[in-house]
């Protein structure tokens, strides 16, 4: 088929403007990974892909292309066709893609051309050029960077000072995970391949600047895998370590872990959010059972279970105090003093929420 119409080849725009795009591949595909700002609105379902397949493998190119176009025609292509135009009026300087940038993405950019007189744009290459491309930055921008790892006990409020700090990577933001036994929040974190990208887009908008800023972090943030060039660098990178006293700590703690997380329960589904909140907290108190030990881990159950039934009848959340600082002091500070042992040769800096961001501040125009 010939195609004239327009082709993107400057990735690098493409990803820092946010451009906003629509992949053609079939919602299975779109499901393992796709890129930020982006719309699955397929040329062919699951089923019809997987019948074009088969037909492609047994009789060749020219009789899949054939039996696509008889499974997309009628009110299914016209449908389609009225779903892409929405997309294009709705986004005019966006893009389409397929997974190699062949006929799926030129078939929809010729039907979007004879519906409208849109030349919409299609990415060269597709799918599998942009993600080359992602993965290639990622290793060079972290070759070339001086990143700088900030450190501190659960709870200190690493995340907030985080939030405050330009050049930083929210490794735990982009995971969509906190990163401990209890860093679920109510919605799914992304697929590997679908944080890899972001990850990678954040770099590239990032790179120019003097230092980045990480979160200490292990070698993954709940279900997804921290890129090995990554993990790499930052194992190697100067580390401040944030400080805050015990009352601090419970106090962030209590607001991430128990009143903002009910709050977001409930907001999703004020039916079952008690119900969802509950288990966030027994699953997640599960999930540490062996390290607890059996016993101690029986006695927290029960408190969580007398905190929650507290907080239903009351509203009140007190009941849930002892067992974060529990759990901050008797669980996680003795993991937290082995592990900080092995990186001392790396600390440049300790320091309160504020002393560590003016040292920060400093750093940037030093």
């Amino acid at each position: 088929m010939s195609n004239p119409l327009t082709q993107i080849e400057d990735f690098r725009t493409l990803v820092t403007s946010d451009t906003p795009m629509f992949d053609t591949r079939a919602p299975v595909e779109f499901a393992q990974g796709a890129f930020p700002h982006t719309l699955s609105l397929p040329l062919m379902g699951d089923k019809e892909r997987e019948l074009v397949g088969t037909c492609y493998k047994e009789q060749g190119q020219d009789e899949a292309i054939k039996l696509g176009h008889e499974l997309v025609q009628g009110n299914i292509k016209q449908s389609r066709i009225k779903a892409w135009t929405e997309f294009v009026k709705n986004n005019p300087n966006g893009a389409l893609y397929c997974f190699r940038g062949g006929l799926r993405s030129q078939i929809t950019q010729q039907w979007i051309y004879e519906a409208t007189g849109i030349d919409y744009p299609r990415l060269k290459g597709g799918y599998k050029a942009l993600r080359r491309y992602l993965i290639d930055e990622t290793d060079r921008i972290m070759e070339s960077i001086t990143p700088i790892v900030i450190g501190g006990q659960t709870g200190c409020g690493k995340t907030l000072l985080l939030d405050s700090i330009t050049p930083m990577i929210d490794l735990e933001g982009l995971a969509n995970h906190r990163g401990s036994a209890f860093g679920n929040t109510t919605t799914a974190q992304p697929t590997q391949i679908a944080f890899e990208n972001e990850l990678a887009v954040e770099l590239i908008k990032k790179q120019d600047y003097r230092h980045l800023i990480f979160e200490d972090e292990g070698a993954n943030v709940g279900t997804v895998h921290i890129p090995e060039c990554v993990k790499r660098k930052t194992a190697q990178a100067n580390l401040i370590l944030l400080e805050a006293s015990t009352q601090e700590r419970i106090s962030v703690s209590m607001d991430a872990y128990v009143i903002n997380m009910y709050a977001d329960f409930i907001n999703q589904d004020a039916e079952n959010g008690f119900n969802n909140f509950a288990n966030y907290w027994l699953n997640s108190l599960e999930k540490i059972q062996k390290r607890l030990g059996l016993e101690r881990y029986k006695v927290m159950k029960l408190s969580v279970e007398q905190a929650l039934k507290t907080q239903q009848t009351t509203n009140s959340f007190d009941g849930f105090l002892p067992i974060v600082e529990s759990l901050l002091v008797d669980y996680y500070d003795p993991m937290y003093n082995y592990q900080i042992q092995k990186k001392l040769d790396r600390v440049v800096f300790k320091g309160s929420r504020s002393e560590v961001s003016d040292y920060i501040d400093d750093l940037a125009i030093s």
